[in-house]
C-alpha cells in the first residue's frame, strides 16, 4: 500500500503535539462536559467482567455496582471504553502509517526477557493500585485535573516525575 512506510517517519514536534492533545482535551470537555482518562474503561471492562462470571458478587459489591448502574445500560457502552479503543486503533494505524511498528523487546543488555516481562508486571500492578489509591490515571490526573487545576493532581504529577527520577537512579543499570 502506498501509504504504508518502510522506512520510520521522524517524531512530531513535541510543542505542536502538546498543542494538539490540548485541542483535544478542550473538545472532549465541549463535547462530553469532562475531561479525558483510562482507568474508567478499564473499570468499566472489570465490572462487566464480575458481572458476567458471578452476578451475585457484583450486585452487591457497592463499587462494581456504582459502574454497573440499574442494568439498563451496559458499562461498556460508556464513552471512555470507546475512548480507550479509539486511542489503541488509532496508535496502532499512527505506527503503521509512520513506518513504526515492529515487535521488539525494549530492554538493556544487563536484563534478561524473562526478567523484563516480570519488572513490567510489577510495575503495572504498582501503577495499577496508585491509580486506584490517586483516584484517576495519570491521563486523566495530569490533563484533565491540571487542566482543572486541581491541587491534587498537580501534587501527583509532580510526585510522579519526582518518584521516577528517583527510581532511574537504581533501575538504570538494567538499561545498559
Amino acid at each position: 500500500m502506498p501509504f504504508i512506510r518502510k522506512t520510520a517517519e521522524p517524531y512530531w514536534n513535541p510543542y505542536i503535539s502538546g498543542i494538539g492533545l490540548g485541542l483535544v482535551l478542550l473538545f472532549t470537555f465541549l463535547v462530553m462536559g469532562r475531561g479525558i482518562g483510562a482507568s474508567g474503561a478499564m473499570t468499566s471492562v472489570v465490572a462487566t467482567t464480575a458481572n458476567v462470571i458471578s452476578p451475585q458478587h457484583a450486585q452487591a459489591n457497592e463499587f462494581f455496582r456504582g459502574y454497573l448502574g440499574d442494568g439498563t445500560v451496559s458499562p461498556l457502552k460508556d464513552w471512555l471504553v470507546f475512548e480507550v479503543i479509539g486511542v489503541l486503533i488509532g496508535g496502532f494505524l499512527s505506527g503503521i502509517f509512520a513506518g513504526r511498528t515492529s515487535i521488539k523487546i525494549e530492554k538493556g543488555t544487563g536484563i534478561s526477557t524473562n526478567r523484563r516481562f516480570q519488572y513490567a508486571f510489577i510495575g503495572g500492578m504498582i501503577m495499577a493500585f496508585g491509580t486506584k489509591l490517586a483516584r484517576g490515571c495519570t491521563s486523566g490526573q495530569a490533563l484533565t485535573g491540571g487542566a482543572l487545576m486541581n491541587v491534587g493532581s498537580w501534587l501527583f504529577m509532580i510526585s510522579l516525575f519526582a518518584g521516577a527520577y528517583a527510581m532511574a537512579w537504581f533501575v538504570r543499570r538494567l538499561w545498559i
